[in-house]
C-alpha cells in the first residue's frame, strides 16, 4: 500500500500546487485509517503536521477561495515582519555618515549585498544576501555609478563666451575665412601596448600585448595635435614626440597652414582659431601668444583665438569631429611605430565624408621657456570688448594696429 501511495504521489505532485498536495495526501491517510498519516508521509516526504493539517480542514469543510493557496498572512513569516529592526539596521549600514553611526565597520568598505548581510547576521538578525538585495529595493535604494555633474564653481561668463564663438564662428564662415577648431589628443604610448576596444579576429586566436606599460625609452610617445576645418570637415594632425608645448601648439597650426590652409583658403587674409582654455594652447599662456605673432608674421595673417572657459572643452568641435573618429580606429590596436600611428590617423574617416591627414614631427619642444614682460609688450595684439580674456587678435607687426 505505501508503494502504491508512493507511486502515485511521485506521479501527479508536479500537477498539484500545494494545497492540492496536502488535501490529496489527508484523503489517502483517511481512507487507510489507523496508521494512514504516518503511512502516507514515508511515501510523500509530507511532514505529520501538513498531513493531519489536511484532515482537518476535508473534515471541517474548510475550504478557500478559487485559486487561493493558503489563507491571508498564512505560509512562513518574512524576515521584516519577524524583525522589524531590520530595515533600520540595514539603513544606518548603507548610509552610515548620514543615518547612522559615522564609525561604522562598513564606513570604508564596499557595501554588497553579502558584506551587508554579514554584517547583519553579526548584530543577531537572520538575513539571507538575497533578502538585503529585496529589503533595499524597497527601500528605495538602487545600484548606481557616481556622475561627473559637478563643477569646481562655473564661470559666470560661461553662456556669454559660448554664444560670442557661435557667432563668431558663424560670421567668418560666412565671410570664407577659416575656422579651425584645435587641440593635443592625449599622448599615447609607443610600442606592443594594451588598446582599448575590441577588432575581429579568427576564433581563439588574440593579439598578445606587453602585460605591463612601461615607457619604452627608445621609442617613447607620441603626442597628436590636431587641426579641425569647420567649413571643409577636414582634419590635419602632427604627430610630435617631444613636449607639448606652445611651441609645438603653433608649429602644428603653421603645417596645417602651409601645407593645407593656404591652398584651400588663398584669398584669406585671416583665420579664427577656437581653443581650449589651458594646456599648451592656454588663454593665459604668454609662450602662446609670442609663437602666434611668430606665425601672423611669417604668413601675413591676422589670427582670432576664442577660448573655451575653464571645463568645458568637450564642446570644442575637435573632440568629437575629429578625435572620437581616430580612437575609434585604432581601437584594439597596438601602436607598435610611429608610422602605423600616422597611418592610423590618416586613414581614419566617418559617415560625414571627413578627411585626415597627418605627418610626424621630430622637432625637440623644450619645456620651461619664459617669455618676458618686454616681449609681452611687443605683440601686436588687439583684445576684443567681448570677454577679452578669451578673445583677441594678433596681427601682424607691419599693421598698424
Amino acid at each position: 500500500m505505501e508503494e502504491i501511495i508512493s507511486r502515485k504521489y511521485q506521479t501527479l505532485k508536479s500537477e498539484w500546487n500545494e494545497r492540492q498536495r496536502r488535501l490529496w495526501a489527508a484523503s489517502e491517510a483517511m481512507f487507510v485509517g489507523y496508521g494512514g498519516v504516518s503511512m502516507v508521509s514515508r511515501a510523500t516526504g509530507l511532514s505529520r503536521p501538513t498531513i493531519i493539517k489536511g484532515i482537518k480542514e476535508i473534515k471541517n469543510d474548510d475550504r478557500l477561495p478559487d485559486r487561493k493557496i493558503r489563507r491571508q498572512g498564512g505560509g512562513r513569516k518574512k524576515s521584516v515582519a519577524l524583525q522589524p529592526t531590520l530595515p533600520a539596521a540595514l539603513d544606518a549600514l548603507v548610509e552610515p555618515s548620514a543615518k547612522g553611526d559615522p564609525m561604522s565597520p562598513l564606513r570604508w568598505t564596499t557595501k554588497s549585498t553579502r558584506r551587508l548581510s554579514s554584517m547583519l547576521t553579526e548584530q543577531g538578525f537572520a538575513v539571507s544576501h538575497m533578502q538585503v538585495y529585496q529589503l533595499l529595493r524597497k527601500m528605495d535604494y538602487q545600484l548606481a555609478a557616481n556622475r561627473k555633474s559637478l563643477s569646481d564653481g562655473a564661470d559666470p561668463d560661461r553662456n556669454t563666451q559660448f554664444e560670442f564663438i557661435n557667432a563668431q564662428s558663424s560670421q567668418f564662415l560666412k565671410a570664407g575665412v577659416p575656422v579651425i577648431s584645435i587641440d593635443a589628443k592625449k599622448k599615447e604610448l609607443i610600442g606592443n601596448y594594451k588598446q582599448n576596444g575590441r577588432v575581429w579576429c579568427p576564433q581563439g586566436k588574440f593579439t598578445s600585448v606587453n602585460t605591463y606599460d612601461f615607457l619604452n625609452k627608445e621609442l617613447g610617445k607620441a603626442t597628436p595635435y590636431g587641426i579641425y576645418d569647420l567649413k571643409q570637415n577636414i582634419g590635419w594632425v602632427n604627430v610630435g614626440i617631444d613636449h607639448d608645448t606652445s611651441e609645438f601648439a603653433v608649429e602644428s597650426i603653421r603645417r596645417w597652414w602651409n601645407n593645407l590652409g593656404k591652398e584651400l583658403y588663398p584669398e584669406t587674409e585671416e583665420i579664427y582659431i577656437t581653443a581650449d582654455g589651458g594646456g599648451s594652447n592656454g588663454s593665459r599662456t604668454r609662450l602662446w601668444k609670442y609663437c602666434l605673432q611668430e606665425f601672423a608674421d611669417e604668413s601675413d595673417l591676422t589670427i582670432h583665438v576664442s577660448h573655451f572657459p575653464p571645463g568645458t572643452s568637450k564642446w570644442n568641435k575637435i573632440e568629437h569631429r575629429l578625435f572620437n573618429h581616430i580612437s575609434m580606429n585604432w581601437k584594439g590596436q597596438p601602436l607598435v611605430s610611429l608610422d602605423m600611428i600616422i597611418n592610423l590617423i590618416g586613414n581614419t574617416t566617418s559617415n560625414t565624408g571627413l578627411k585626415v591627414y597627418a605627418m610626424e614631427d621630430k622637432n625637440k619642444y623644450p619645456t620651461k621657456r619664459k617669455i618676458s614682460d618686454e616681449q609681452m609688450e611687443d605683440l601686436n595684439i588687439v583684445w576684443n570688448c567681448t570677454l577679452k580674456k578669451w578673445n583677441y587678435a594678433i596681427k601682424p607687426k607691419k599693421v598698424i594696429v
